[in-house]
């Protein structure tokens, strides 16, 4: 069975084209521990070799390469000159993909945050508008009282808050709802066929419910695909926008 990597980081050269691929150099540092009585292991360093269409794909350029966070996935090589490939190991890469920048994250939940202050900020100046009416209803009946032949002017009605949007059901143990447009799949599962019988099952219980059975599983910060391989299958079979998750952290 074919050797599989997964690599996360930045190019530490520049990008080199040939005539059907480009090629790129990585390098990522080992654990900072290692087993008792191990030596800790090092930095080893890779050199990328991407399909020209796959890459052109990601939007990358030579320039941006150099500072955007990427994710490999590929098989390693020993079979490439040296002249072409100057790292330790060669990496055949099967996807690749641009993972978020920080920065962008950081100014979506800034954004986020700003939001939810300003409905907060709203709903505290209907709730003043509410007591506001409530206090003038005595007045207006005292009105009546003195000047019986004067139509008593209604009350404003109090203002309805807004229906909260209810959120869909997810199973049991879900701690996020991702896109499922997002999740990266890896080639090993790829190469597999869930048992068509079980597969089916998922699909009537989400027919009954209007969700999955159980959570996937996947990597927090590159969703990449851990466990739940057959109800990835039914939610693309299902069409279902948005799946609910578990992370595995990385260690």
């Amino acid at each position: 069975m074919p050797h599989k990597i997964t690599l996360t980081g930045s190019a530490t050269g520049p990008l080199r084209e040939y005539d059907r691929y480009v090629a790129f150099d990585m390098r990522e540092k080992g654990s900072p521990s290692a087993p008792k009585g191990l030596k800790k292991s090092t930095f080893i360093s890779y050199t990328v070799f991407v399909a020209k269409k796959a890459f052109n794909k990601t939007g990358l350029t030579k320039k941006s390469i150099m500072h955007e966070k990427i994710l490999i996935q590929g098989e390693p090589t020993l079979d490439i000159p040296i002249d072409e490939c100057p790292g330790e190991i060669g990496i055949i890469c099967f996807q690749i993909t641009v993972l978020p920048n920080k920065n962008d994250k950081e100014a979506n939940e800034s954004k986020e945050k700003k939001e939810a202050k300003q409905e907060v900020s709203k709903a505290q100046q209907e709730v003043a508008a509410t007591k506001q009416e409530e206090k003038q209803e005595p007045v207006a009946k005292k009105s009546k009282t003195v000047q019986p032949e004067v139509n008593e002017t209604p009350v404003q009605e109090k203002k309805a808050a807004p229906p909260k949007k209810q959120q869909p059901i997810q199973p049991k143990g879900t701690k996020d709802v991702v896109s499922f447009d997002d999740i990266i799949v890896p080639e090993a599962f790829l190469k597999t066929r869930p048992n068509p019988v079980k597969t089916e099952e998922v699909i009537e219980f989400v027919k009954r419910t209007g969700h999955l059975d159980k959570p996937l599983t996947i990597e927090k910060e590159t969703k990449v695909l851990k466990d739940g391989y057959r109800r990835y299958i039914v939610a693309k079979t299902m069409k279902i926008d948005e799946v609910p998750v578990v992370y595995d952290y990385q260690k």
